[in-house]
């Protein structure tokens, strides 16, 4: 298994690093958005009518089966990274072949890892072959032999390479044969099966490749084939004298089930549109020249043949478009997202699909007529990730194909859902600064060097451009600025009115973008051979995604003022140290030429200091670079020990509490140095395999951005910060737990939603083996008094799970709640006991005797504006609120006890029925004794212990002290509370107990006196 694999690729030195399972209990949270990325390929089940599959472009394969109401990423654990292909054996619906790397080549494209084989509908997964393909864009499967695949692979668009044409197993993936070859730069790109007869394939082939500058589509190698033999021989369809003349891109190809003999095509070229032929491929007709229906060809060009009727078909691009005339003509539809990439009809029923598109995939049971949600498929490609300083801190991106949102990282309540974020400024590729002065003003950047300020408390947006030359359809040979489409945007740490932007040179303004000054010369190779227009040699393709000779990244010394570092595109790295005046090339000299500089880090530590992470992979180079100097570049040194030689490296970060703690994101998986990079080690942890875009750190918080799975966190770094070798030979450890805030919060999995992080503090141990007999934890206040014990022996009905390894524990900062009784009903009302205020506490774990300690801090909300004072104040009335219910509830226990134990004497006293009825009295003024259902309130008068407990949640809301109206109201009840408290103490004492062995009973009970 990948995952496995990665895992076991870093040799773990005791003396060196920590061993993984005494810290493991630490892991990463997905935040979310639930909002779909692009997906490629997807597929139904035959014979199911609500399982479905989806491979995401980043994020492994995803399955439904409730027709998409919920997914699940069913590769997680086994393979990751960019999926181009799923397919379902029609003869074995339990049987799964998933194809990494996708055919949607955009500018952000990653690579997958071969073929992996689910015998069991996705519950496990086997690796089955060709794993240097690259890039496979179709997998199908023999309808009646499971056996059987073909592969049409496109192989690595980076660089000429061997291992690209249709492939095919008929040992189930366990060996593969190249059955159709065209040239070492062209793939297969589209491979379908008549199916009426499996034995005849159709293939199209693509010349395509993609450069850090340009996009090329099209060329001697886009062929379309066919065989009638199961591959062993091809036919050329493109040289029949009907095919289109000239040079030919991308082709799709498709064959009506109704007749085999009747295909449809979608063809790029000069002449090019929507073909068919009658006579299955020897002649072909043009129907259809709509450029909306070949638009941009390289991204979509697929067409399909409906699967009940001849004349109608689909052909997919920004809309999905459908012909009921054999494609003379066709009106335009959209599912949730625009940008359709793949489609699958139902074989026996036309009305069941699904659609991939860049918004996810969606199902349709009506022939699209409506469609399932792309609101529930945590599959978002992410280009950056920053955070502000607002509380709880959010975390900003830009989503592909998307809108830019800020999300918060953490809330009250118990998912992190839509309501907790909202689109911000930008676009769907652009960096994004929140001020810091004012975190509701944000700057974004998107394509085109578009940058715009969103002011959220106004709702109004302002476009402050550095030069608003909009230049969409032109080479960067014709910008005054090169902008790429990830361009930089960032505030100084110095001056928060300072904002930097950077195109081919650096841009700085202090008056929210009115005016732009530039500091800076050209800081790129600017080599005007990489400057020309991208796309053809049939279809241009200028976004400004393949603009190149642009500063891609930069970053300030946070430590010294004008100390600032620039990387480029084209693997240049500057810095000047006098805010501009004056820049320095301080390349590596033994780094490759022409690597992209991705991130660039400013040592928190000391401002000669700095790191960076560069990648050349567009360039068909998947080594990491990371490299890190500590004399203002004059020399350094090159930081990838560990990391495996095929994870190129996209970001890298430096602790700002721990020197010499870093972490480093790469295409397939993510790293951490504990020695300042001399040695990197796995954090994949619970992590998906998916390419990770970007990281930052907050408040001991680590962020990841990645392209397909959305934003991950992991919330507590101090573990990692305390981690050492060795620790796994005590027979325990207690990490000592990170100061948390006094708030609330739940973390609640669901499927539809992000985790959130759980109020109160974790506490993370490791315990070399089970506890033997009894392992308890206990919280206690600054004066050694315990306010909160859990033990593996149970208290109070709550019994405390522990595990060999390392174990994460969660305190919500609540005291013991208020006891409570069988069948109790109230309303508005609660039991909760209250939150500690703000201060210094102790964790202490107890395991078979032997105890150990750590000391935390409780912190203030800061959302509010209440004093400790208040907070105290707040407290000691909830703990008197408690304490009162405590002491009524249990009054109410023992009256149920005494009333039960009388009526069971065989000699009855003469007051006993006396007896009976005061206690019921005091029982039905205390409680109202009619309650029998949830809403029961609303027919029977609440009574005094309901009244006291409403205080629990009207002053129990928020960090407040007690209005003086709540001090009041509990004044008044508690005084009517202790009159019914008191009458039955005098009972008790002067009747019951001449009758009943009280004393025995209250033991039973656990109430003392």
């Amino acid at each position: 298994m990948l995952l496995t694999l990665l895992l076991a690729s870093n040799v773990l030195n005791a003396q060196q690093v920590p061993d993984p399972k005494i810290y493991d209990a630490v892991q990463w949270r997905l935040i979310g958005p639930f909002r779909g990325g692009r997906a490629d390929g997807v597929t139904g089940v035959k014979g199911s009518d609500h399982s479905y599959y989806f491979a995401s472009t980043g994020g492994g394969i995803w399955k439904t089966v409730d027709s998409g109401k919920t997914w699940k990423a069913v590769s997680d654990g086994f393979f990751g990274g960019s999926m181009g292909a799923v397919s379902v054996a029609e003869s074995d619906t339990s049987v799964v072949y998933a194809g990494g790397g996708e055919k949607t080549v955009r500018g952000n494209v990653s690579f997958g890892y071969g073929v992996w084989k689910s015998a069991d509908a996705g519950k496990t997964w086997a690796r089955a072959g060709l794993d240097k393909s690259r890039f496979i864009s179709r997998l199908k499967i023999h309808p009646s032999n499971p056996d059987v695949v073909y592969a049409a692979v496109l192989g690595d668009i980076f660089k000429p390479d061997a291992t690209r044409g249709v492939f095919k197993s008929v040992d189930g993936g366990a060996n593969w044969e190249k059955v159709l070859f065209v040239s070492e730069v062209a793939g297969a790109v589209d491979l379908v099966l008549d199916p009426t007869n499996p034995e005849i394939l159709y293939a199209t082939t693509w010349e395509i490749k993609r450069t850090p500058y340009s996009l090329e589509s099209g060329g001697p190698g886009s062929k379309m084939f066919k065989s009638s033999d199961g591959g062993k021989t091809w036919d050329e369809l493109s040289a029949k004298e009907t095919f289109p003349k000239g040079t030919l891109g991308i082709m799709g190809i498709t064959v009506s089930p109704v007749n085999s003999n009747r295909l449809f095509a979608i063809i790029e070229n000069e002449n090019g549109g929507v073909f068919t032929s009658k006579d299955a491929g020897e002649t072909w007709e043009k129907v259809n020249g709509d450029r909306n229906l070949r638009q941009r060809a390289w991204y979509y060009s697929r067409i399909y043949a409906d699967t009940q009727n001849e004349e109608t078909l689909y052909v997919l691009n920004v809309d999905y478009h459908k012909s009921t005339d054999g494609g003379k003509t066709f009106k335009n539809f959209e599912a949730p997202h625009g940008d359709h990439h793949d489609l699958w009809i139902d074989p026996q029923n036309n009305q069941r699909m699904i659609i991939a598109d860049d918004g996810g995939a969606q199902v349709s049971e009506d022939a699209g007529s409506t469609w399932s949600t792309m609101m529930n498929q945590p599959t978002s490609q992410f280009y950056r990730v920053i955070t502000d300083n607002s509380f709880p801190y959010r975390i900003y991106g830009a989503q592909q194909d998307n809108s830019t949102l800020r999300i918060r990282h953490r809330n009250d309540g118990g998912a992190i859902t839509e309501n907790d974020w909202e689109p911000t400024a930008g676009g769907e590729s652009g960096w994004i600064a929140p001020d810091p002065l004012d975190n509701d003003i944000v700057y974004g950047g998107s394509y085109g060097g578009y940058l715009t300020r969103e002011n959220h408390r106004t709702g109004t947006s302002r476009s402050v451009n550095v030069y608003p030359n909009n230049p969409m359809g032109h080479g960067a040979e014709d910008m005054k600025y090169r902008f790429q489409w990830n361009f930089p945007i960032l505030f100084s740490p110095h001056d928060p009115k300072m904002l930097y932007t950077a195109s081919n040179q650096m841009h700085r303004s202090n008056n929210g973008g009115q005016s732009w000054a530039v500091f800076s010369p050209d800081l790129t190779r600017n080599d005007k051979s990489k400057l020309g227009p991208s796309g053809g040699p049939i279809t241009k393709d200028n976004t400004s995604v393949e603009y190149y000779a642009t500063i891609f990244t930069g970053a300030e010394s946070p430590l010294k003022k004008g100390v600032i570092w620039a990387g480029s595109d084209d693997g240049l790295v500057h810095v000047t140290q006098d805010n501009g005046a004056t820049w320095q090339n301080v390349t590596p000299k033994d780094m490759p030429e022409w690597l992209q500089i991705n991130s660039i880090e400013a040592s928190p530590f000391d401002a000669a200091e700095a790191y960076f992470a560069a990648t050349g992979y567009k360039s068909g180079n998947y080594e990491p670079y990371l490299y890190k100097t500590k004399d203002y570049g004059k020399t350094w040194t090159k930081i990838t020990s560990g990391i495996d030689p095929e994870h190129f490296t996209r970001v890298v970060r430096a602790d700002p509490v721990k020197r010499g703690m870093l972490y480093a994101g790469t295409e397939t998986g993510m790293y951490y140095s504990k020695d300042d990079g001399a040695s990197w080690h796995s954090l994949q942890l619970n992590f998906p395999i998916v390419p990770i875009t970007d990281l930052a750190i907050k408040e001991n918080n680590l962020i990841a951005a990645t392209q397909g799975r959305s934003f991950w966190i992991i919330d507590d770094l101090t573990v990692l910060h305390q981690a050492e070798p060795g620790l796994e030979n005590k027979p325990f450890h207690l990490y000592k737990p990170q100061d948390s805030y006094r708030i609330d919060g739940v973390k609640k999995e669901s499927a539809t939603a992000g985790t959130n992080r759980p109020g109160g503090v974790l506490v993370y141990s490791f315990l070399k083996e089970k506890p033997k007999d009894e392992l308890k934890i206990e919280f206690l206040d600054d004066k050694n008094q315990p306010l909160r014990v859990f033990s593996t022996k149970g208290i109070n009905g709550d019994t405390l799970k522990v595990k060999e390894g390392a174990n994460e524990f969660n305190w919500n900062l609540r005291v013991e709640n208020a006891t409570g009784f069988d069948s109790l009903i109230m309303w508005a009302a609660n039991l909760r006991g209250p939150k500690v205020v703000p201060g210094t506490y102790k964790v202490r774990m107890t395991l078979d005797g032997q105890a150990l300690e750590q000391s935390f801090k409780v912190l203030a909300d800061p959302r509010y504006e209440s004093t400790q004072e208040d907070l105290v104040a707040q407290y000691d009335f909830l703990l008197g609120v408690r304490n009162k219910l405590t002491e009524t509830h249990e009054t109410i226990k023992l009256i149920r006890a005494y009333r039960s134990e009388l009526d069971s004497l065989e000699t009855k006293p003469e007051n006993l029925e006396a007896i009976k009825a005061e206690m019921q009295e005091i029982e039905e003024t205390l409680y109202q004794t009619q309650n029998r259902s949830g809403q029961d309130p609303l027919n029977f008068p609440i009574r005094l212990n309901n009244k006291l407990a409403h205080l629990n949640s009207v002053v129990g809301n928020g960090d407040y002290k007690p209005t003086d109206g709540a001090v009041e109201v509990r004044k008044e009840l508690t005084e009517k509370i202790d009159v019914q408290l008191a009458r039955f103490k005098k009972l008790e004492k002067e009747q019951i107990s001449r009758i009943l062995n009280i004393e025995e009973m209250r033991t039973k009970l656990e109430i003392k006196k």
